[in-house]
């Protein structure tokens, strides 16, 4: 018996990015437990071969790594440290790897929680989106011991591509800040340089041509860019999702007494989005807000 199919792993949250993450593993031919809030997200992963499982602690008990990408800090919260959670009733010398973009601060209290049980923690938020999701290449940012890290190698290089580990508990997290920190500030760029081609008159496809090759190229000017021009705001991430990594990241700032004056812009900019109704769009919706 192979060392894969020896290893249980659970996966809670099947959402746009999870569905795919958790693909990866079956077909790399782990054993998958799954659990989602909603059942029929999961369906694809159980005709695949996933295992179903009706709660968080099932998964728990079934399990020798966990991996978890869910909603928000609160919810996060709730199903490491909930009375029914992970903490409490996953197995001694069990893994569990938060790959959620969630608060730092949370991140050191669930490894703390988890070290007194005899359990590994990671935080291991990733980035790249539904496509880097879909084809496997994500960037997965960790951090917690370098020991479990190890460990856990295998299993992330099913799921991404450029792998790093950063540091503490918690590091993560930050790490995750810093890049939706970046991303944030290229949403706004993108944006308004598709708007200018387009009140200039020009093929906007065009200048994608010339500009992706240039000093401006970015993932978001040659992933989301084309999105933009062809009206197509179905997420990849969501608006809710983003302002949620947004806030975390200002609130954390702020208890390090660092002003960000571009990240509070932006997030004016999409809570103004969420006042219209485009909390569950991509992204790239900003577009919206410039070209009108």
């Amino acid at each position: 018996m192979t060392q894969k199919q020896e290893m249980q792993v659970g996966f809670i949250g099947t959402g746009v990015m999870g569905k795919s993450m958790a693909h990866h593993l079956l077909q790399a031919g782990y054993n998958v437990f799954v659990y989602n809030r909603t059942k029929e997200k999961a369906q694809s992963l159980l005709s695949e071969g996933a295992v179903w499982c009706d709660t968080v602690a099932d998964v728990a008990k079934k399990a020798d790594v966990v991996i978890t990408i869910i909603g928000y800090p609160k919810d996060v919260e709730e199903v490491y440290l909930g009375k029914e959670g992970l903490i409490e009733y996953a197995k001694q010398g069990a893994y569990v790897i938060d790959m959620t973009t969630s608060s730092p601060l949370l991140a050191q209290t669930i490894y703390e929680k988890a070290k007194e049980k005899g359990i590994h923690a990671l935080d291991a938020p990733v980035s790249g989106g539904d496509i880097g999701a879909k084809n496997g290449t994500l960037s997965i940012m960790v951090g917690g011991d370098e020991a479990d890290f190890e460990q856990m190698v295998p299993l992330f290089e099913v799921m991404g591509e450029n792998i790093v580990y950063q540091g503490k508990a918690g590091s993560g997290q930050h790490t995750k800040m810093c890049n939706q920190i970046s991303f944030a500030a290229g949403m706004i760029s993108v944006a308004e340089s598709m708007a200018y081609a387009k009140k200039a008159g020009l093929d906007q496809e065009k200048v994608l041509e010339s500009i992706t090759k240039g000093a401006a190229a970015s993932w978001t000017l040659s992933n989301l860019a084309p999105r933009m021009i062809k009206g197509d705001f179905e997420p990849g991430f969501y608006i809710k999702h983003f302002l949620k990594d947004i806030r975390i990241a200002l609130e954390v700032a702020e208890t390090m007494k660092l002003e960000m004056p571009g990240l509070t812009l932006v997030r004016e900019m999409y809570e103004q989005l969420v006042e219209q109704g485009e909390e569950n769009s991509g992204t790239q919706a900003i577009y919206k807000l410039i070209d009108c």
